[in-house]
């Protein structure tokens, strides 16, 4: 297949396959990183003992030894395997991505671990900053809502896209450093839900199709009538962290939060952020310090029911737009 364009969190990518999932980019926009399935081009015949190990997320079995290894090469490269046998590599300058199956996973099951945390990971080593957080623009401003896994930003997400506000991106929110302001960059014209979300939303658990046929987890496309994707850059101008969930049935509860103790709030819900190197780290402390002082940060205490969580994005959007 020739050469394909797409645009993602600020990235030209040209890939040797068909991204359904990523908005196409004009063949005059210069290329940053270049993306191919398949195989692991010049990285093919690498050796065990070539590697160190940088980093592993244990599994919370014992059937499998982790979940995801991360490898260093004394040049640079990085290689993630995952258990279940989809590998790829970063090259050392982190502007190109390779990837295959060892077992029997597809090209679309490779896909979904790309434009997640595989594209996560490359940001990171590119020294973008990205938060774990989904985001939408509202008359040009971009609000941010902040959650470690299972939180439910990406359900809030997609309520907030049925309230009729276009969404910029869900999970992987990156960020252009400006200086004194920070853009968000769009992400994917989808949002990812499990299934009891999906039911919380559209009455249905099969409401929404499968991510892949042997996942159970479902996607939201922002393209289909009567939902909107921003496709440009948006100025963020307010985070919401969502905080410890407060009995069923109560208000949702807005709280500012500064100085040290916010910029500990963002540290822990940066993306892949047990991933990175000290300069990293060092570079992702500064870009944030700075966001802390000019960007308003609340902690949000949503009730414990998804039956609420419409109410809770209006209470979002109104302190969003009340801040305006």
């Amino acid at each position: 297949m020739e050469t394909q364009l797409f645009s993602t969190y600020g990235q030209i990518c040209a890939t040797n396959f068909e991204w359904s999932w990523c908005p196409r980019a004009s063949s005059d926009r210069r290329t940053d990183l270049r993306i191919e399935l398949g195989h692991l081009g010049p990285f093919a015949n690498r050796r065990a003992f070539d590697y160190e190990l940088h980093a592993q997320r244990p599994a919370p079995g014992d059937d499998r030894p982790y979940v995801v290894r991360i490898e260093r090469a004394r040049d640079g490269h990085v290689r993630v395997a995952y258990a279940d046998g989809a590998e790829f590599v970063i090259d050392a300058a982190a502007s190109e991505i390779f990837g295959v199956s060892t077992s029997e996973l597809t090209l679309e099951d490779l896909i979904v671990y790309l434009q997640g945390p595989i594209l996560g990971l490359t940001l990171r080593l590119r020294g973008v900053t990205c938060l774990h957080a989904s985001a939408a623009s509202d008359n040009g401003r971009a609000f941010a809502i902040i959650g470690g896994a299972g939180m439910g930003k990406s359900t809030a997400a997609a309520a907030v896209a049925q309230l009729g506000v276009e969404v910029l991106t869900d999970d992987v929110l990156a960020l252009s450093d400006r200086g004194d302001t920070f853009d968000v960059q769009p992400g994917l014209p989808r949002v990812l839900l499990w299934p009891e979300s999906v039911r919380a939303l559209f009455g249905d658990s099969e409401a929404l199709p499968r991510v892949v046929g042997t996942w159970d987890k479902r996607y939201l496309d922002l393209t289909r009538p009567g939902f909107q994707f921003a496709p440009r850059p948006a100025p963020l101008s307010a985070n919401y962290v969502l905080g410890e969930r407060l009995p069923a049935g109560s208000a949702p509860l807005l709280s500012d939060l500064s100085g040290a103790s916010a910029l500990m709030w963002l540290l822990a819900n940066t993306y892949a952020n047990d991933l990175l190197d000290a300069r990293l780290r060092a570079g992702e402390l500064e870009v944030l310090g700075r966001l802390v002082s000019r960007v308003p940060i609340r902690l949000l205490r949503a009730p414990d029911d998804r039956g609420a969580l419409t109410e809770v994005c209006r209470t979002i959007l109104a302190d969003f737009r009340a801040g305006s």
